[in-house]
């Protein structure tokens, strides 16, 4: 005896139960692809090209995760970090709990800003996408600058302790400017990963890479001078 069809209510909930599905195994799939990011980057930059809904937002999780991290790696290597244990009421808890929510900040800001502008870059050498994929291709770049958290945290905690977050100490001089030049060579991985991953997911030339980085990089600079010149 074959069933009837389903009321509204239970096809709207058969319905439902489906695109969570869906989306759990977008989800899982885009996760995967985290690692690949640096060891097969055409497959990732390629996949993100896909602009239906369900796909980009079950990339939002991962490129959070990245941002987060990156930004907390961006942190540590800032002049301010140099001396937050200045004060002695600064302990090794308060400094990882406010590493985290900085790196929060951080890594929202970079998201959004770098992401914007990329996007312009991208469309002013004819790349016509949403802002979002141009933010998504910006986060799973960062990957090198997130997995750089890895290698800085056990160099500074091994190396300087808690020098590194205090004015003077074993860290200052030569010592710290190493470990901000590893820092940076992970930026410089990245940049190539976004460079790469415009000529994958955009489709573009090697000169349009270049112009749509350089206007890219323009537009950031203004973002830095301008708080300076009001």
């Amino acid at each position: 005896m074959s069933e009837g069809p389903l009321k509204p209510a239970s096809a709207a909930d058969r319905a439902a139960e489906i695109g969570a599905a869906e989306a759990d195994a977008l989800g899982r799939a885009w996760w995967r692809r985290v690692p690949r990011v640096v060891t097969a980057p055409r497959e990732v930059y390629t996949a993100l090209r896909r602009t239906d809904d369900a796909d980009i937002a079950a990339r939002a999780e991962p490129v959070l995760a990245i941002a987060i991290l990156a930004g907390m790696a961006a942190v540590l290597l800032t002049p301010a970090w140099g001396r937050i244990a200045d004060d002695p009421t600064v302990d090794g808890l308060v400094i990882a709990v406010v590493t985290f929510i900085a790196g929060v900040f951080y890594g929202a800001a970079g998201y959004f800003v770098l992401g914007l502008a990329l996007w312009v870059g991208a469309k002013a050498v004819g790349v016509e996408v949403p802002a979002r994929i141009a933010r998504q291709l910006l986060g799973f770049s960062a990957l090198p600058v997130a997995l750089s958290i890895a290698v800085l945290v056990p160099v500074i905690v091994l190396g300087f302790g808690g020098d590194w977050f205090r004015s003077g100490g074993d860290d200052d001089g030569t010592a710290r400017h190493v470990v901000v030049a590893l820092g940076l060579a992970f930026v410089a991985w990245s940049l190539a990963l976004v460079a790469y991953g415009l000529r994958v997911t955009f489709r573009l030339p090697w000169q349009g890479v270049v112009g749509a980085l350089s206007l890219g990089s323009v537009i950031v600079a203004g973002f830095t001078v301008l708080p300076l010149v009001l």
